[in-house]
Formats: structure tokens, sequence, C-alpha cells
């Protein structure tokens, strides 16, 4: 479980988060929507502190952080139950795809060199990349780089894997390819916290939904809800723009 009390993190004057709690429970898909700037992605990244909250408390799995006073040990630790899947892939250009998915296992995890690039493969098979093992990230698509950095986070086994608008720097026909493998990897149980603005991938998949706008969450429950009957005015605002197809009472 991922537990987020009190979470707040501000830029000089700019408050960017302002006293978020989320709870994620084991196995669960939980999307983050929201507008730009509304502190969706600052949020995920606060999670394994590639933004370092201002105050508040994280919890993965029974491993607590005291955010205002947290220290390397900690923060490393913290790091180890997480992995991040960025937009824009963040590769290494000079290393194959294989190396790329082995790099963690061989480096964090001190594996073996042959145990890692056994796992490897499997995982670069599994996101459908079999073909690709030796291909450097110039030589394959936005998607396949995408899906070589889902392998990758999937190598470390974390406790949750955190999703920041995986498919936003794609070419419109390539994102499916890399929602079908989020969906796939979602149906083993994996925890996953997902910022996107993939609306129909969010109506599919995630079993909790969260919608944040100037730094809160606004509304937050299951799908069915809060897609088909939501309660704050701020959130039809942003669904009727979003996806008209769907009528909303303003």
């Amino acid at each position: 479980m991922i537990q987020l009390t009190d979470i707040s993190k501000s830029y000089g004057k700019n408050v960017v988060l302002k006293s978020i709690d989320l709870t994620v429970n084991k196995g669960e898909v939980v999307v983050i929507l929201g507008p730009s700037g509304s502190g969706k992605t600052t949020l995920l990244r606060c999670v394994n502190y590639l933004e370092k909250p201002n105050g508040g408390e994280i919890a993965i799995g029974d491993y607590r952080v005291q955010c205002k006073r947290a220290t390397k040990k900690e923060i490393h630790e913290l790091r180890q139950r997480s992995a991040m899947v960025f937009q824009q892939y963040n590769l290494f250009k000079h290393k194959t795809a294989i190396e790329n998915v082995m790099e963690g296992l061989v480096v964090v995890k001190k594996m073996p060199k042959a145990e890692a690039r056994l796992k490897s493969i499997a995982l670069l098979e599994k996101v459908g990349l079999a073909d690709k093992l030796d291909a450097y990230p110039s030589q394959l698509s936005g998607g396949q780089q995408q899906r070589v950095g889902i392998a990758r986070a999937l190598a470390l086994e974390p406790e949750v894997i955190l999703f920041d608008e995986p498919t936003s720097a794609l070419d419109p026909e390539l994102v499916g390819e890399v929602l079908a493998v989020i969906r796939k990897i979602a149906k083993e149980g994996i925890t996953m916290i997902v910022v996107t603005h993939e609306m129909g991938f969010a109506r599919d998949v995630a079993n909790h939904v969260v919608f944040m706008d100037e730094g809160v969450i606004v509304e937050q429950g299951p799908p069915s809800e809060l897609f088909h009957n939501p309660r704050e005015e701020r959130t039809k605002q942003f669904l009727k723009r979003i996806t008209p197809e769907l009528n909303y009472s303003i």
C-alpha cells in the first residue's frame, strides 16, 4: 500500500501541492487526471523523491518517511521500492535495449550479468520487443523506447510503478501499443500510479481515479462514478471539455 499524508510542495511563493492525502491499495491502478499545472506530475515525482516535498509523510509498504527530515539513506530506501516511467523515456543512448534493462539489475540489484541478461530478455519479450534486444534507442520508435522503459521499471520488481504521462511524447499512432502493454501488466496486479490525459485508458483500466486542480485533490473515486456522476463543478467542467461525448449538467 502507498500512503501519502499531508504532502505539500512549494517553489518559493508558488504553492504547487496543498496538503495532499492519497491512499493506493496493493494491486490498484490509480490514475491522476487534471489540467496542466494542477500539480499531478509534481505529486507523482514526490512519491520517490525526484521532487522533495516540503512536508508530510510518504509510506510505501511498511516503510515510512517523514519528508521534512528524511535522510539520504531513507530516501534511497524509498526509491528502492518504486520505479518511474518517464515522458521522455530517459534511456541511455549509448546502450542497447537489453543493456538499458540490465543496468538496474546489475548496478542496483547486484545481479550477475548472465542472470540479468536472461531476465531482461524475458521482460523485453513481455513488452513485445524480442526482436529489438540489440537495438539502440536511436533505432527505435518512440513507442518502442517507452516499452523498453516499462521493461526497465518491471525489472526492478518495485512495490509501485509510477507512470508520468507515458504517452504524451508519442505520435498518435504509437499511443495504442504503449497503452496495450500497460493494460497487460495492470492485469497482473502490479500497483501503479499513472498521470495521463488518456481518458479511455482511465475509464477502462483504473480502479480509482483522482482529479486534481490548483494543487489539491478536487474529487476521487471509481471511474464509473467520477466519469459518469461527478459531484464537483470543477470536475464537471474539466470532463465536459475533455470528454464531450459524455453529458454533464453544470
